[in-house]
């Protein structure tokens, strides 16, 4: 699993960059509507979730024990971005749930694969940070609900870009063992 991951390091730094634009995005225009931010976010996780999904198209066998886990998060990610599109009009707090469930379900994956990558890699704990850090993100969601809009949007930035650094650091630091492992890893 590390020769995948070491060699497609880019999908993971990738995941991170568009993190951090979101997060960016959603700290510039913390007004934005809710029909903005509803599309925003359909938008990632759509995006996250077919890069999940694209994992598994190229891993072949690199990613043979991870194919489960990949289609879990690719599949939550894309139904949390049709569902955004196909319902614009969601309210706040549906799609504050929405994001809740979806930062849970996937800071959980990313939990798990970082205890699973313990025995392959050194510093998977940025995994595992990454993971901690969404599951926080989606129990404050439902803990405090009522925060209004601007906030859920503030605290969505913030978690983003918290996400992405760590993401685009992870990547970088595959890159970096990638070259170690078996040679060059190609870019």
């Amino acid at each position: 699993m590390l020769e995948y991951f070491s060699r497609y390091w880019w999908t993971v730094a990738l995941r991170g960059a568009l993190a951090v634009a979101f997060g960016v995005v959603a700290l510039i225009w913390p007004d934005i509507t809710l029909h903005a931010l509803v599309l925003l976010f359909g938008f990632y996780a759509l995006v996250d979730g077919l890069l999940a999904l694209a994992a598994l198209l190229v891993g072949g066998r690199l990613v043979a024990d991870r194919r489960g886990w990949l289609v879990v998060e690719g599949i939550a990610g894309i139904v949390a971005g049709v569902v955004s599109f196909l319902w614009p009009g969601i309210t706040a707090l549906v799609l504050l749930y929405l994001i809740a469930v979806w930062a849970i379900a996937t800071g959980l994956l990313e939990v798990a694969v970082a205890i699973w990558l313990r025995r392959e890699l050194r510093g998977e704990w940025l995994l595992a940070l990454v993971g901690v850090v969404s599951v926080l993100f989606g129990v404050f969601l439902v803990v405090r609900p009522g925060e209004g809009a601007i906030a859920v949007v503030w605290a969505l930035g913030l978690y983003a870009l918290v996400f992405g650094v760590a993401l685009v650091a992870l990547g970088l630091r595959l890159r970096h063992l990638g070259r170690g492992v078996g040679g060059a890893a190609p870019a």
